[in-house]
């Protein structure tokens, strides 16, 4: 999370107010919003090669993909968040009537950077957990071609798979499919100067 705008507590309908009217994102917990950093343009070529792959594969399924414009809010703990990619399959719940925010989610994917690392693997992740509907958290590397899926078990427990190298590729069990390194990283390369955000 970025830094808090303000010292006040808000309340999520004031958050929601705000944010539909924001020309930037922000995400809300416990009173707080926080401004969102923008995306290297390596983050962003991944996150385009995710959309576009997940999208031909969807195709005459009731499977969607979505990037990161799209609002997530985790119930339970009261966190809205914009993750990198949004899977969801069947019918979406929606928290109001202007329909931007979704409360459940099968798949989120996080392109981890220095800035979010952290966060993406420890608090957000607590977070993420607690959505009854999700079933695989993903990782995605810029630094490497690493892909890493957490899949949740019935015991509530969580299995861990990773792969790396763009000879490789990884199942996403939710949705039933591989996912091709190679996709993944394509045009990608790993040996610019970029600032990782």
């Amino acid at each position: 999370m970025g830094a808090a705008l303000a010292l006040a507590k808000i309340t999520p309908e004031e958050y929601l107010h705000f944010e539909r009217q924001s020309e930037t994102k922000h995400e809300y917990f416990d009173g707080e919003i926080f401004a969102m950093a923008g995306a290297s343009r390596r983050h962003c070529k991944i996150s385009a090669n995710l959309i576009y792959t997940f999208t031909g594969k969807f195709k005459g399924t009731s499977c969607n993909a979505y990037a990161n414009d799209f609002r997530v809010k985790i119930k339970e703990t009261r966190l809205y968040t914009y993750p990198d990619v949004i899977i969801t399959c069947g019918k979406e719940s929606l928290e109001d009537q202007v329909k931007d925010t979704l409360l459940n989610p099968l798949i989120l994917i996080e392109i981890l950077s220095p800035s979010t690392e952290k966060y993406d693997r420890g608090k957000k992740f607590a977070h993420y957990r607690q959505i009854e509907s999700l079933q695989n958290y993903v990782l995605i590397s810029q630094e490497e071609p690493r892909i890493e899926v957490f899949q949740r078990q019935n015991d509530a427990q969580w299995l861990f798979l990773e792969k790396n190298g763009l000879e490789n590729s990884i199942e996403i069990p939710a949705i039933n499919c591989m996912l091709s390194l190679t996709e993944v990283y394509d045009k990608v390369d790993f040996n610019d100067d970029l600032e990782l955000r």
